[in-house]
């Protein structure tokens, strides 16, 4: 660290659960201790900030803390605005929704402002959704890919599903994306129509949650036995060809 940096505040990047649960077993407790000393919290939506700062207890009372939303509509001006605390010495922490930051959220810009002020940022351990799913897909974990939500148009996300396998096929790498809960079952329907029967699928549901469910098999395993609904249940999708 240089002279500059220790003078300036720390971004701490926090990690969030995955779904909450009464027990601890996804966030270190070293982690805890550290959002509990933080007054400077840059969020995608206060509430559910707010809710996990409960779940998280002792930390720095609300009313004391400075909260900054960022979201994906919230403008560059704005964002170069949530370094100031930090270059006055404050440190800060950016808290994902669901998960780690920045993976399938918000928050690039905000860490490439920090780096280009010189200031420190600092990943903490928690829990990835995406790299749990490879993990247990059973899939390639050397070659992956991760392509965040697919198209929302029905016939563009299925001309996506038929590239993702087609990619697979070629490289040999393992295609992960997501989707919103509620397209959850259709998504699915689309890919065990779509794929190739020697293609594997995974589905990986409420992950780290005491109802997680990992399924990964041949689309013609799929074709004779989908499964029960996944609607409203935050998943993963892996294919592997």
């Amino acid at each position: 660290m240089t002279t500059e940096q220790s003078q300036k505040g720390t971004l701490y990047l926090v990690p969030n659960t995955l779904g909450k649960t009464p027990e601890n077993n996804t966030i270190p407790d070293y982690v805890l201790n550290i959002i509990r000393q933080l007054d400077v919290l840059i969020v995608e939506n206060v509430q559910t900030a707010s809710r996990y700062l409960q779940w998280v207890g002792d930390t720095i009372p609300e009313y004391e803390i400075d909260f900054f939303v960022l979201n994906k509509k919230t403008p560059i001006q704005e964002i170069i605005s949530f370094i100031k605390p930090l270059k006055q010495g404050k440190d800060a922490g950016l808290i994902s929704e669901a998960g780690c930051p920045v993976v399938a959220d918000p928050g690039s810009e905000l860490i490439k402002l920090a780096h280009d002020n010189d200031i420190t940022v600092s990943p903490l351990v928690g829990p990835s959704s995406i790299l749990l799913a490879l993990m247990g897909s059973g899939f390639n974990g050397q070659q992956f890919s991760f392509h965040g939500y697919l198209p929302i148009d029905k016939n563009k996300r299925q001309s996506a599903i038929t590239q993702l396998e087609k990619e697979s096929q070629k490289t040999g790498s393992t295609q992960i994306f997501m989707e919103a809960p509620h397209r959850n079952d259709a998504v699915k329907k689309d890919v065990i129509r779509l794929c190739q029967p020697q293609t594997r699928f995974c589905t990986a549901t409420n992950l780290t949650l005491p109802d997680e469910l990992i399924i990964s098999k041949k689309i013609s395993e799929w074709r004779k036995d989908a499964g029960l609904s996944i609607h409203k249940e935050p998943t993963i999708f892996l294919i592997y060809a």
